[in-house]
């Protein structure tokens, strides 16, 4: 017989969900649990809306999941897809939370036979994301002001002339070194990891020719997962998390994934946006220092204002004595034409001073040149007086040993010795008969 009351030990109510909540924690959980996800089938129902957009779902023998494409990513295909073809996709799992359905936002759709590269690309995904490759704590921000920006890419790449017009409409003040490499093919891997050790070693040891290195762009256009598997290269991801400065990613089109993308400090949808991210225009910064510029000159103007509100505000409270408010009102505005006149009177006295040195200026510059020309003048007398032939002409002169060695001492010559003395207008060639000493 039921006593009306609940037994002790039943279970905990569930919680009450709203249907929309619901959906959406649902969706969560599926990103969290499966994406980036990919799934191979059999096409079915396949339809292209007027958007661009295409719904179809995929099937096997044992199931069918429903699936869009979205305008962006179908426009990257390169084949037309027909009711029951083969193919293999890539995507995010979610709900369509209208209807509750269980659908794959398709990303990527190839014909079967290329899955084995993802399934590579994500074992390689998880190993990295294991280690701490891809954590956020070790992303760094990118800096406001670069000084010099490094680009590593193909010098055939389209990539390389959008990112360069990019750079050069936006920043053309900033110099951009470029480390060309190879960005397709068995070998550029190990060019791409050259590219960069050589804008690592300019980053750490800029030389005196070359401004330093604050940020390096990775980027190329587009292309299938065969044409982008240089950037799922394990060894050239961990080049990329070992650099010295924050590394953009700007690789492929925005539904291309590589690993390059989850190990660099931020990713591009696209190489032009890699080169946006690291150049904010220098109108901007202009910009901002003409607004400074403003607020500063309209300081005065605002206290002004704020000290005749904060006189009205007392004034209220006072009752509104009007004879109290007209003096504090006079005040205020002796105040502010003493401010007006003081700001005037310092201007022009500034502008004064400046005129009275740009005055003084020619006349300080030739004093200065004619001082100048002094001081060489008495140097010129001072040498000329210790000229050798100045001593000549007074009488004295130069004797010297037939092997041109000078002769100083009596003790140095010999009876018999050819010497030859040097006067002031010629030498004369001498035979020594004694040497008397003194």
């Amino acid at each position: 017989m039921s006593t009306g009351f609940p037994p002790k030990n039943h279970a905990a109510a569930p919680c009450v969900w709203a249907v929309g909540a619901l959906a959406r924690a649902a969706a969560d959980a599926l990103e969290a649990r499966f994406n980036p996800v990919a799934v191979r089938g059999e096409v079915s129902g396949f339809t292209r809306a007027a958007s661009g957009h295409c719904y179809f779902s995929l099937k096997d023998d044992t199931g069918q999941l429903r699936c869009a494409m979205f305008r962006r990513a179908a426009a990257l295909l390169d084949f037309a897809p027909r009711e029951g073809d083969q193919v293999e996709l890539r995507g995010r799992l979610t709900v369509y939370e209208q209807r509750g359905d269980l659908q794959l936002v398709v990303e990527s759709m190839t014909r079967a036979g290329q899955g084995a590269l993802f399934e590579q690309f994500l074992r390689l995904k998880a190993r990295l994301q294991a280690e701490g490759l891809f954590d956020a704590g070790r992303k760094r921000a990118l800096p406001a002001l670069p000084r010099g920006i490094g680009l590593v890419t193909s010098l055939g790449a389209a990539a390389l002339h959008d990112v360069l017009t990019a750079l050069a409409r936006r920043v053309p003040h900033i110099p951009v070194l470029l480390a060309p490499a190879s960005v397709q093919g068995t070998g550029a891997p190990v060019e791409l990891r050259a590219a960069l050790q050589q804008l690592y070693l300019r980053a750490q040891a800029p030389g005196t020719d070359a401004p330093p290195i604050d940020v390096i762009l990775l980027v190329r256009g587009g292309g299938s997962i065969e044409d982008l598997w240089a950037f799922n290269d394990e060894t050239l991801a961990r080049a990329i998390a070992a650099s010295p400065v924050p590394v953009v990613s700007g690789v492929g089109h925005e539904s291309d994934v590589t690993i390059a993308d989850f190990v660099a400090d931020l990713r591009a949808p696209t190489p032009t946006a890699a080169a946006e991210l690291v150049s904010a225009p220098r109108e901007q910064w202009l910009a901002g220092l003409d607004a400074l510029a403003e607020r500063l000159a309209r300081a005065p103007r605002r206290r002004l204002d704020a000290e005749a509100q904060r006189i009205d505000w007392l004034a209220a409270r006072l009752g509104r004595p009007s004879q109290a408010v007209a003096a504090e009102r006079a005040r205020l505005e002796r105040a502010a034409e003493r401010l007006r006149h003081a700001l005037a009177l310092r201007l022009e006295r500034q502008r004064g001073q400046l005129a009275r040195l740009a005055e003084r200026l020619p006349a300080a510059l030739t004093r200065q040149r004619e001082s100048a020309h002094e001081r060489l003048h008495r140097a010129e007398l001072r040498l000329a007086a210790l000229d050798p032939r100045r001593v000549l002409e007074r009488g004295y002169a130069w004797l010297e040993s037939a092997d041109g060695q000078p002769l100083t001492r009596a003790a140095q010559a010999a009876p018999g010795q050819a010497v030859a003395a040097t006067l002031a207008d010629g030498q004369i060639d001498m035979t020594v008969e004694r040497a008397r000493l003194r």
